[in-house]
C-alpha cells in the first residue's frame, strides 16, 4: 500500500470548518500521480508517451470529519487492472494522524491517448511497471464491462 502524508491548509477547509470535499480529491489526485511517478510515470514519460489518465468515477464514503492541525495520510492501492492496461481501479483510505481510517474513495479510469484522444492500453514498458507491484487482497483483472458499472449519459438523467 502507498502512503502520502499532507497537512490540511486553510484552504483545504470548507465553510463548516473542515476538509472540504475538493480538498479530498485534490489529495488523492497528488497521491495517484506520486505513486505513478515512483514507478515510473513521470511528466515527461507521459509526454514522450502522449498518454494521460482520464477518471470515470471516485465513490467518496465519509466516515468522520477531519480538521486542520494535524497530518492526514491518504493511502493508493491498485485494486484491479484490464489486462492491457487500458482500465484502471485505485482505492484510497484517509487516516487521522492517530491512525483511524476516515474516509474511503474507490475510483476507476483508464489511458488516453492525447494525440487520438481515444481510451488505449499501456505500451508494453509501461505496462510491466504494474506488472511487478504487489497485488493487495480483492484485486482483479478488469473487463469493459466493469467499467460501466455506473455508466450513465445524459439521457439517463433526463
Amino acid at each position: 500500500m502507498y502512503l502520502k502524508e499532507f497537512e490540511i491548509r486553510w484552504s483545504d477547509v470548507d465553510a463548516n470548518r473542515h476538509l472540504a470535499n475538493s480538498a479530498y480529491l485534490n489529495f488523492m489526485s497528488h497521491t495517484r500521480m506520486s505513486f505513478l511517478t515512483e514507478i515510473g510515470f513521470g511528466h515527461k514519460t507521459l509526454l514522450e508517451k502522449e498518454i494521460g489518465p482520464v477518471v470515470f468515477y471516485e465513490h467518496m464514503y465519509y466516515f468522520k470529519e477531519a480538521f486542520p492541525g494535524q497530518p492526514v495520510k491518504v493511502s493508493m492501492e491498485v485494486m484491479g487492472m484490464s489486462e492491457d492496461g487500458q482500465f484502471f481501479e485505485f482505492h484510497h483510505n484517509f487516516y487521522d494522524y492517530k491512525g483511524r481510517n476516515f474516509a474511503h474513495c474507490e475510483m476507476m479510469g483508464a489511458w488516453i491517448d492525447l494525440k487520438a484522444r481515444k481510451l488505449t492500453g499501456l505500451p508494453n514498458d509501461l505496462l510491466a511497471k504494474f506488472n511487478v507491484i504487489e497485488k493487495p487482497e480483492g484485486y482483479r483483472v478488469l473487463s469493459k464491462e466493469d467499467t460501466r458499472k455506473y455508466a450513465r449519459t445524459p439521457k439517463d438523467l433526463v
